[in-house]
């Protein structure tokens, strides 16, 4: 019996690698990702003498949530990956992240939220520097929607945050 439990555990332990092909689509999703970036800075740069001051905010704001987004990408799949799959073996490497290694799944969900609050917020601007081109009606609607989940994110990372500071100070960080 101790022979099935034990080919059992290995079997279970082995599907961890279920995961890896998870990763590897969120690397392709960062490559999609650096192709929207390229667009957006190729228009941003060919159209720089007709662009107004607002639609330069707004594109760059673009490439800045483009590079948060894919920033997110890479610190969920590395830790993710290093967390649940197999640790990266990269320790003497001289380009190697500071956090990796460090990143537990705690310290991943806040900056997940805080990742997802930044981007929120530049919608949020992107959005606020559009009102004038959105009819009134609509107007008030989108952005009282943007607030509303906008604040639920900031709620959300507040306590993510509030419940692992108290998860570390009880010494129960697992």
């Amino acid at each position: 019996m101790k022979k099935i439990e034990h080919g059992f555990e290995r079997a279970l332990f082995s599907s961890r690698w279920v995961l890896a092909p998870f990763f590897v689509g969120l690397i392709l999703s960062i490559f999609i990702l650096l192709g929207s970036f390229a667009k957006e800075l190729w228009h941003l740069v060919t159209h720089f003498g007709e662009l107004g001051e607002i639609a330069t905010i707004l594109g760059i704001l673009a490439l800045v949530d483009m590079t948060l987004l894919a920033n997110l990408l890479i610190i969920i799949i590395f830790s993710g990956y290093e967390s649940f799959v197999s640790k990266i073996d990269v320790s003497n490497h001289e380009d190697r992240p500071g956090w990796m290694g460090k990143v537990g799944f705690s310290t991943l969900k806040v900056k997940l939220i805080s990742s997802i609050v930044a981007i929120s917020g530049i919608d949020l601007l992107r959005t606020y520097m559009q009102l004038d081109k959105m009819p009134e009606a609509i107007e008030t609607d989108v952005v009282m929607w943007k607030l509303l989940i906008h604040g639920t994110f900031v709620i959300s990372g507040l306590l993510f945050a509030v419940m692992d500071y108290l998860t570390t100070k009880s010494g129960n960080d697992h």
